[in-house]
């Protein structure tokens, strides 16, 4: 992946953050190439050598059209769970840890849903309530709207009647088109 100042990347463990510069280091008599990231929620500066950034997870913000996939993972029917909460817990805690946005999607979705039917403990609400935040983000960032307009999107994904997706990527009122 191609790194420039200003571009947007999704840190997996930090969310969407911006390149504010590329810089170079000497390290053991080595140049390094370092990202210095400025993390858009905590204002947090992280610096990544750009050579582990792959491997970090570092990558761009998904496109329309992935948008759309991930949508259509909140839309799917829920993955057996583990029916003794601190089995889940620790499942889904471990799958948030991955960082993948898809893998994400899946916990938020089965979260959703089982608190709908069943009931949540207080740590699975408060999971639920951390996993969401980067997917708004990334819906935002992606589609190019608004925070309100991306909680609206996900919430209407998430509805049990929710058979409409991202019907144009890129959609100036994606919220509306998911009705």
């Amino acid at each position: 992946m191609q790194f420039s100042e200003g571009q947007i990347v999704v840190y997996p463990h930090h969310g969407p953050a911006t390149i504010t510069s590329i810089f170079s280091r000497t390290v053991k008599g080595n140049e390094i190439q370092y990202l210095k990231l400025e993390v858009h929620d905590s204002k947090l500066s992280v610096s990544v050598p750009v050579a582990s950034a792959e491997q970090v997870g570092i990558r761009a913000v998904l496109s329309p059209d992935e948008t759309k996939a991930l949508f259509d993972v909140l839309r799917a029917p829920t993955i057996d769970e583990e029916d003794k909460w601190s089995r889940r817990m620790k499942d889904n805690q471990e799958k948030l840890k991955a960082g993948d946005i898809l893998t994400i999607a899946g916990v938020v979705r089965d979260l959703t849903r089982r608190s709908d039917d069943r009931g949540l403990s207080l740590a699975e609400r408060e999971l639920l309530r951390h996993a969401q935040g980067p997917l708004v983000t990334e819906i935002a960032l992606s589609l190019e709207i608004g925070v309100e307009e991306a909680e609206a999107a996900l919430h209407k994904a998430l509805a049990p009647d929710s058979a409409a997706g991202p019907s144009t990527p890129g959609a100036t009122d994606e919220a509306t088109a998911l009705a």
